[in-house]
């Protein structure tokens, strides 16, 4: 199929190939639709995996997966930040559309701070909440980021049990002004970190990984025996700074503190693909590993990854922001050692695990997830573009091997003084900008393929930049006529808000913003 445009054709075929590849898929060895396990990590970089070129080949496990499963070079955040890619896995849509993002300042990033008044709107559904009609139990392990008020927190939105926090492992905190971040289990607190759940910052000890594992080897066990499908959400954050792994881990690896969470989470991987082996479910279980935005170069080398050969890191669009490692495995279903050109993104895993289980998508709105199953059964390609969003402005689109750039800009003049680069060592002269520069009347326009790096933009002269604009254009044009955007959630700030000890009068401010 040609990847030159989306046509009527393309979604034809895509329409067909999800309708046979549904009927092929509800038949799993015990009848049941497949279980699922999506793998969430927090800031690890495309260039983290032995497998995509890691010199130190420190993750044996997430090779070995590879082996045996589908490998993305070419898989997406929807955002480069945490919280909006997190809302748009869970939802099917670009933050745009579900509300997470803000409007304080142009092309800014934002998340949810302690203090968010906002969070996960009531009228969004999420991938839980599906899958629970149709027998699925849920579990999220790990991170959640999606708002910290009650009626925001995961089992009010579909998940039927919890173990995590609903926020990153940011502090310590003074208690006076700012308390630390509470630990939930389903819905009660026991602990917060840095206290009852230790991180020592400066040794970068915590045994909070070997908890997650832990608790999702719980999970899986008792789903086990009762032969129920499940839904498992492991969404750890030991690449997050503070980078923090177990004594067993720390100073084994060649990369530091952030390679030995790294191996950590490999071995957790490991573990957890052989007790599914060992339980006898590995044939009825999809497990699909990825990241949620590009390593933070802002905190590399001690405490941020690499992505590889792509250009910045989180909190940008260009490559290194948005590209993420991504590897399916499916034991008897998923082709083993394939690689897919496909051009994946975290929205896709919604859809993609709503066709497994035999769900339609919700009607009621777009939904920008594709559904991946013939891709991981057949090895099929289907055309679609990628969105480059920050905040609510379109900064690029990809169409095929060609990116176009509506705008540019790594980080603010301000930050940067301050000491904050989103692309250290990586500056292209004209591309990853201070300023915020448009380029909506004539794109930058970038051959991926050749120049995965977005050093050298195709000549505007040039016949080839002339056909890509042409076949880029429309996309962005129907992209922009049917969009319809979400009230941000991000916006607004409340002291008050926060689970603390005492109460504090309640203040409203804006949030702040990144970038």
């Amino acid at each position: 199929m040609s990847t030159n445009h989306l046509g009527v054709g393309a979604a034809l075929l895509s329409l067909i190939l999800t309708s046979t590849c549904c009927s092929c898929l509800e038949t799993s060895r015990n009848g049941s639709p497949p279980n699922i396990v999506i793998m969430l990590m927090d800031d690890m970089g495309w260039g983290d995996l032995g497998v995509f070129g890691q010199p130190a080949k420190e993750t044996p496990n997430l090779d070995r997966m590879a082996a045996e499963g589908m490998l993305f070079p070419n898989f997406y955040a929807a955002n480069p930040l945490c919280s909006p890619s997190r809302a748009a896995l869970l939802t099917g849509r670009l933050p745009v559309r579900n509300g997470f993002y803000t409007t304080n300042a142009h092309a800014r990033n934002a998340y949810t701070p302690q203090e968010i008044v906002g969070g996960i709107s009531q009228d969004e559904i999420l991938l839980p909440e599906m899958l629970r009609k149709v027998g699925y139990v849920s579990k999220i392990v790990g991170k959640w980021h999606l708002g910290h008020r009650s009626q925001y927190l995961p089992l009010e939105h579909g998940f039927d049990e919890w173990f995590g926090s609903p926020n990153c492992h940011f502090g310590p905190y003074n208690d006076s002004d700012r308390p630390n971040i509470p630990v939930y289990k389903d819905s009660q607190m026991v602990g917060r970190y840095y206290e009852e759940f230790e991180i020592n910052v400066k040794t970068g000890e915590s045994n909070l990984t070997q908890i997650y594992l832990e608790e999702s080897l719980l999970f899986l066990r008792a789903h086990a025996k009762a032969q129920q499908p499940f839904f498992l959400y492991w969404a750890v954050d030991a690449t997050h700074a503070p980078v923090y792994a177990s004594k067993s881990f720390l100073g084994r690896s060649q990369r530091g503190r952030y390679g030995d969470a790294v191996m950590e989470l490999d071995h957790s991987v490991g573990v957890i693909l052989d007790e599914l082996r060992t339980l006898g479910l590995a044939e009825d279980t999809l497990v699909f590993f990825t990241s949620d935005n590009g390593a933070a170069l802002v905190s590399a080398p001690t405490q941020g990854g690499s992505n590889g050969p792509f250009l910045c890191g989180k909190e940008t669009t260009f490559e290194g922001g948005m590209r993420e490692p991504a590897i399916a495995w499916w034991p008897g279903r998923i082709p083993a050692g394939t690689v897919s050109q496909q051009l994946g993104n975290i929205m896709d895993l919604f859809t993609t695990s709503l066709a497994l289980a035999g769900l339609p998508v919700p009607e009621d709105r777009i939904i920008d997830g594709l559904d991946l199953s013939p891709v991981l059964l057949n090895s099929s390609l289907i055309d679609r573009p990628i969105f480059y969003y920050r905040g609510n402005e379109l900064m690029a689109v990809r169409l095929g091997l060609y990116k176009a750039h509506y705008w540019t800009w790594s980080n603010s003049w301000e930050e940067f003084h301050k000491g904050v680069n989103f692309c250290p060592g990586e500056e292209v002269d004209g591309v990853t900008t201070h300023d915020q520069k448009e380029h909506t009347m004539q794109p930058l326009i970038f051959h991926l393929g050749r120049d995965p790096g977005e050093k050298f933009p195709i000549s505007v002269l040039s016949e080839e930049y002339r056909t890509a604009l042409q076949n880029i254009s429309p996309v962005v044009e129907r992209h922009k006529k049917n969009l319809v955007v979400a009230v941000p959630q991000l916006n607004m700030c409340d002291l008050a808000v926060m689970v603390r000890r005492k109460t504090v009068t309640a203040s409203l401010l804006l949030c702040p913003f990144q970038g």
